[in-house]
């Protein structure tokens, strides 16, 4: 029997990336789930859950996936980039040392990733303002050098969570919708390219947190 968590138009992998201890996974549980664990652990292997929203009437199944930001779990990157569309690159906005990184993760993402790849910049621990160590205009000029698109965001009190995660999937809904035009318009019935087949482990909301660990390759 098909679930109402199954019926969707369009399933897009999206992918958290950035230094360990940043709130990775607090955005993606935060946004999933609306919850935030302020005992959070740093995550092993990668974990990932999915949310479905609706842009221009069309259901859009989100999968995102979040990893650990340790060097030892570097191994993982072909794998976790696979077939992903949408990436939030993340930093904490008190820790200089996580902003620094960014350029690094990038490089890494732009090697591992498609070319087609939506990146959005994202200061997160905005509710740390009183211990600001990366000025908001400083990370939005490296995002538009870069051709990022940036938001800060809180996980703790949901400052810009949704607008974050609508806006990169809306913008990859777009760019996905206007190439199945032209495709359609060439008379081309091949699907494109940024609509991959992605090979991951059934997404049982049921099963979700229990067993969300991936398969190394």
């Amino acid at each position: 029997m098909t679930g109402k968590d199954d019926e969707y138009d369009y399933l897009f992998k999206v992918v958290l990336i950035g230094d360990s201890g940043v709130g990775k996974s607090n955005l993606l549980s935060r946004f999933t789930r609306n919850e935030f664990n302020l005992e959070s652990k740093s995550t092993i292997g990668v974990e990932f859950a999915t949310r479905s929203i609706q842009v221009d009437n069309k259901t859009i199944k989100a999968q995102i996936w979040d990893t650990a930001g340790q060097e030892r779990y570097r191994a993982i990157t072909s794998a976790y980039y696979r077939g992903a569309v949408g990436a939030l690159l993340v930093y904490d906005i008190a820790k200089h040392i996580t902003y620094e990184n960014v350029e690094r993760w990038l490089r890494e993402l732009r090697d591992h990733a498609d070319n087609n790849i939506v990146i959005m910049l994202v200061g997160n621990k905005s509710d740390l303002r009183h211990l600001r160590a990366v000025p908001t205009e400083e990370a939005r000029a490296f995002a538009e050098k870069n051709n990022l698109s940036f938001i800060e965001t809180s996980a703790l009190d949901s400052t810009n969570v949704e607008t974050a995660f609508q806006q990169i999937l809306t913008e990859i809904y777009h760019i996905v919708s206007q190439k199945q035009i032209r495709n359609d318009g060439d008379g081309d019935p091949s699907p494109s390219e940024n609509i991959r087949p992605i090979n991951i482990p059934p997404t049982d909301p049921s099963d979700m947190r229990r067993n969300s660990k991936c398969c190394n390759t």
